[in-house]
């Protein structure tokens, strides 16, 4: 990887509809070798995928909670059964193994207090849970999905 493939990837977080003329001339490349670096990107899995990012509020889920949780126990057959329920519910749309204090952290969004009960409800069904926490979002100070490109060209 190098500068150019860096700049790539930095101008596609921002704007992955971006034209491939467009982007080419950003980076100082023709059209067809620019294609080729997003492509040899695609297949190292360096670019994962391309998604749409909506607005949660415009999509009537304006209220985000943040669920800690920590397991009552700690074995694979528990593990297993708490990782596939938790993928099943929908409103639960980030999922981190932590360590320190709490053993999972969830990102969780719904309409309002009911939308969170009824996940509440169902998550405290998948599995035995020792406590489970939860803060609410009063405001969004800082929210990206672009990751900073200054130690890629470290790795």
């Amino acid at each position: 990887m190098d500068k150019k493939d860096i700049r790539i990837l930095e101008l596609l977080q921002d704007d992955a509809s971006m034209g491939l003329n467009d982007l080419a001339q950003a980076v100082s490349l023709s059209p067809t070798p620019c294609w080729r670096r997003i492509q040899k990107l695609r297949d190292e899995g360096v670019i994962k995928q391309q998604v749409t990012l909506c607005d949660p509020v415009k999509l009537n889920l304006g209220l985000t909670a943040f669920v800690s949780i920590r397991a009552s126990v700690h074995n694979d057959a528990w593990t297993q059964r708490f990782v596939k329920g938790i993928v099943a519910i929908r409103e639960v749309v980030e999922v981190y193994r932590m360590t320190g204090d709490i053993d999972y952290l969830l990102k969780v969004v719904v309409p309002d207090i009911a939308g969170y009960d009824s996940v509440y409800k169902r998550l405290i069904k998948v599995a035995e849970l020792q406590d489970v926490s939860s803060g609410f979002v009063m405001e969004v100070v800082k929210h990206t999905t672009a990751l900073p490109m200054d130690y890629a060209l470290q790795a």
